[in-house]
């Protein structure tokens, strides 16, 4: 703060150089190089060639970056201002899905805008870690202890979540709500109540089972037992099993995947290219994948530490969350350590909507990061001291 004051830099009023001086170029290039591993598995899963998947990939990354840091410009106050409405579309945009949505791989997901298509749980995702971030901003300690104050914001996660199971689409309702915990938590709910709420989990779970559709359960009762249908719900896994034990420690070789090249191993461009990734480079490519995400993390886990505010720090933990439990479903599905559930590798998996949403939840947190040091007030105004 000495340093920065020395210079004449006011938190509450930065012009652009300024803030281009202190966006957080190390994660663009990270997230630049995770990218580029997206680039170079899809046009492999093209054949080599950049059609179809690989050209549009990179033509995407490149908008969206660009969309990425030009929202890492905006004042962390209009996104405070933001989070309601953007929370208030998103939910139109689910119950809009569930009326006229367009069906494709078995569920409606998918709102047809005319020249594009977009998802609204993606929408909702970003959405839903502002409003939280902003509704926990203006309460006191105190009140945050109190069961009363809990209550709006567990409805405001469990309406959205309803909403995407219904269409229907587990994975992700499932994981909006755990990156909603993780916010939570962080802005200071005890734990006594996680552990009321995991309780009647549990208790549930029966109820939950009978709203499955049959295709859900057969995923669950495959990830039990996987041989028990392994031309059927388990032909997934066991083919992304073949291909990760072939790859070995240095890989088959860029290009030279089997399981791919041949067809064995289905979805490859999108919930399964971290297999496609560990049949061609192996464990190897696998682990400097995984390290590429690790630091990505890792920077976004300091951006929270280092935030003054309580919205940005809450956004920001929220964004980090969110960034993991993708990945973290994504390679544990396709090792068989969780069903399968439609989750896409981050950045690499091909998908406009999904990278989209990433690169606009990645703005938004370098957004805090350049207004770290501004500190808001319970109603959003802002302060120096």
């Amino acid at each position: 703060m000495a340093a920065r004051r020395a210079r004449g830099l006011n938190p509450v009023q930065l012009s652009l150089a300024d803030k281009a001086f202190r966006l957080n170029w190390p994660l663009a290039v990270l997230l630049c190089l995770v990218a580029a591993v997206g680039v170079l598995m899809l046009y492999s899963a093209g054949g080599g060639s950049m059609n179809p998947w690989s050209s549009r990939h990179l033509t995407r990354f490149v908008a969206a970056l660009a969309l990425a840091l030009a929202l890492a410009m905006v004042d962390i106050r209009v996104w405070l201002r933001l989070a309601y409405p953007a929370y208030a579309v998103g939910l139109v945009l689910l119950i809009a899905v569930d009326v006229v949505g367009q069906i494709g791989m078995g569920a409606q997901r998918w709102l047809d805008l005319g020249p594009i298509q977009i998802q609204p749980s993606e929408i909702m995702k970003i959405a839903l870690v502002l409003s939280l971030a902003r509704y926990f901003h203006g309460l006191s300690h105190e009140e945050i202890g109190r069961v009363v104050y809990i209550l709006p914001p567990t409805a405001m996660v469990l309406v959205p979540a309803a909403l995407v199971m219904i269409q229907p689409d587990l994975g992700t309702a499932v994981l909006m709500i755990m990156s909603s915990l993780a916010i939570f938590f962080a802005a200071g709910v005890r734990m006594w109540k996680f552990v009321a709420v995991f309780s009647g989990a549990m208790a549930a779970l029966p109820i939950m089972w009978g709203m499955l559709r049959d295709y859900q359960r057969n995923r669950v009762l495959t990830f039990l037992d996987p041989e028990r249908d392994p031309l059927g719900a388990g032909y997934h896994v066991q083919q992304s099993k073949i291909a990760l034990g072939s790859g070995g420690m240095f890989g088959k070789g860029y290009l030279e995947g089997t399981q791919s090249h041949l067809n064995f191993l289905p979805e490859k461009q999108t919930d399964f290219i971290f297999t496609m990734l560990a049949e061609e480079m192996g464990m190897v490519g696998c682990l400097v994948l995984l390290g590429l995400y690790a630091l990505v993390l890792l920077i976004c886990f300091a951006v929270a530490l280092r935030c003054q505010s309580i919205f940005g720090k809450l956004a920001a933990i929220g964004v980090t969350v969110t960034f993991f439990l993708y990945l973290f479903i994504n390679v544990a599905m396709v090792t068989g350590l969780v069903p399968v559930v439609g989750i896409p590798l981050p950045l690499v998996s091909y998908g406009g909507t999904s990278m989209l949403s990433t690169m606009i939840a990645m703005g938004i947190l370098m957004s805090v990061d350049i207004h770290r040091d501004m500190r808001l007030g319970r109603h959003g105004e802002a302060t120096t001291g």
